[in-house]
């Protein structure tokens, strides 16, 4: 059985490399709809020796089979937001405890305790519906920051607006995420000048508003809450990781997720730096699902191993992630 400290305790890349390898040749026989796609490939698992050798499982898999490894109930299952009659993927949890400390140590990692914060969460088209793995985590890292400001906001926006002027008021730091569209409803109402502010949003526009170019969305929220950059959360109910962008459209990653970018006509091959490409993503905490999984997105990969989105494959499902298409 593969050990979740090996997992979080990832600092090397030989490490990574080390538990990759294992957490394949785990997933390659005990996730049945990934064993399959492998044997379809041709490809013998027992041959696998370096990451790069690794098969992705497109993630629309999610959307039609099972996709697990764990011999037990699933203790919850995330879905994906999705329109009238559009197929939603279900990410299957084993255990809701790697999820949670996947996040934790994450937020931890990037941005600090938790507790530093007041976390405000404007996440309206979340809440409006169940399963929604991004309104677990906000909720969790609200209760960690054991701040009588932290919460939800759903169309209290000018609660919203007096908690922030209060916050500013009394130097707390605060961090507001939030979904794209609900953001610039809240500019549109209500200007700030905010330096310290940390707005990080979700992306997405979730039907409610045209889609924007990063740049220009970034610009109208800059301008709106006072602030020098805008912050970005990239992650989807298939994972139990995010990538994070501190401004600037540059995402990283965690020890233990990693970012490879393939070939947009032919996804067995990879691209180098700088090429723009497929996103397929290793998230070694879906260590019970599959952590090899092809995404419709495309991005740049640079040398520190940082990302950029560039939009999606055309014909692919719109998303309501971290998905603005750049003009």
């Amino acid at each position: 059985m593969i050990n979740h400290n090996d997992i979080f305790g990832i600092k090397t890349n030989g490490d990574f490399e080390r538990v990759a390898l294992e957490v394949f040749r785990f997933q390659s026989e005990q996730c049945e709809p990934y064993k399959r796609y492998i044997e379809l490939l041709g490809i013998n698992p027992l041959s696998v020796d370096t990451v790069g050798q690794i098969p992705f499982l497109p993630i629309q898999f999610f959307k039609t089979q099972n996709v697990y490894s764990a011999d037990t109930t699933p203790e919850i299952t995330f879905t994906s937001s999705g329109t009238s009659g559009m197929a939603t993927s279900r990410h299957f949890v084993a255990d809701v405890g790697v999820y949670e400390r996947s996040f934790t140590e994450e937020f931890c990692y990037f941005y600090g305790n938790p507790r530093q914060y007041a976390i405000l969460a404007l996440l309206p088209a979340y809440m409006e519906r169940q399963g929604s793995s991004l309104i677990y985590m906000v909720e969790h890292l609200i209760d960690l920051s054991n701040s009588p400001y932290s919460g939800f906001y759903l169309h209290n926006h000018q609660d919203l607006y007096n908690n922030l002027q209060d916050l500013q008021k009394n130097k707390i730091p605060v961090l507001l995420i939030g979904v794209s569209f609900a953001l610039l409803d809240f500019v549109e109402q209500y200007q700030l000048e905010f330096p310290n502010l940390i707005v990080m949003e979700t992306g997405g526009m979730k039907g409610r508003r045209r889609e924007l170019p990063r740049e220009e969305l970034h610009a109208v929220l800059c301008r709106g809450f006072g602030v020098e950059c805008i912050h970005s959360e990239y992650g989807m109910t298939e994972l139990l990781s995010q990538a994070y962008s501190h401004g600037y459209g540059r995402f990283c990653t965690p020890p233990w997720m990693r970012i490879i970018i393939r070939d947009a006509q032919n996804p067995l091959d990879r691209v180098g730096e700088g090429i723009t490409g497929g996103i397929n993503i290793i998230d070694l905490a879906n260590i019970f699902s599959c952590s090899f999984v092809e995404t419709h997105d495309l991005g740049r990969l640079y040398a520190d191993g940082s990302f950029d989105i560039q939009g999606r494959l055309d014909e692919s499902d719109v998303r309501g992630c971290n998905l603005l298409l750049i003009e």
